[in-house]
């Protein structure tokens, strides 16, 4: 199908969709990440078998546990990549709204992830010309430039609000597996998606040189 096709055009941006509640949906499994006591065994009852007040401050007390890992944030990482290739195939409203859906879904305190990450992928947009000719390794160190950026002003936002961080370990190490998934990422949007850069002086669907 030509690149420069309405009909691409929506395709693609209605595959991002999919993609994003596809990693949004993984995200929401109930994946374990607690350590695992491999020779104690748990003496405590089901949280079923037991007093529901008791299940529900055995759930709070859970809650204040520490994680030993997290994942890599793959919404953000794709966003970025496919922003910086094809623009039009995601505009801000259609960013905007999975990133305020991951928001809301994943319990972080509602849009300022969302617009955190959102400007991070207009900023790349803005530089897509000039990272067009660059080598992979200047746009990995502009993307984790801007990762690094927007945790930052996450952190600081949160702290003046007097709403309570994520824990800075986990942060960081969301923020590091995220950098490392990034080429992964890229190498999925161009080999497995098709989501190609522009060449230089190449129209976009809508008749402007990108």
């Amino acid at each position: 199908m030509d690149e420069l096709s309405p009909a691409r055009l929506w395709i693609m941006r209605i595959a991002f969709i999919l993609l994003g509640l596809v990693i949004v949906f993984f995200h929401l499994l109930p994946i374990d990440t607690q350590p695992v006591t491999l020779f104690a065994p748990e003496l405590s009852p089901p949280l079923a078998t037991i007093d529901p007040a008791e299940a529900r401050l055995r759930a709070l007390l859970d809650q204040g546990s520490d994680r030993i890992w997290v994942g890599p944030d793959l919404l953000i990482a794709f966003a970025l990549a496919w922003s910086l290739r094809r623009p039009e195939y995601v505009p801000p409203l259609l960013l905007a709204g999975l990133f305020l859906l991951s928001d809301l879904l994943l319990q972080r305190p509602p849009g300022l992830w969302a617009l955190l990450a959102l400007l991070a992928c207009e900023n790349l947009k803005s530089r897509s010309r000039n990272l067009r000719d660059a080598t992979f390794g200047a746009e990995w160190i502009a993307v984790a430039v801007l990762l690094i950026g927007i945790l930052i002003l996450n952190q600081v936002v949160l702290s003046m609000l007097l709403v309570q961080p994520p824990q800075l370990r986990l942060s960081l190490l969301e923020l590091g597996t995220t950098i490392l998934i990034y080429p992964a990422a890229v190498f999925a949007t161009r080999t497995l998606m098709g989501v190609r850069r522009a060449a230089p002086g190449e129209y976009d669907t809508f008749g402007g040189r990108i």
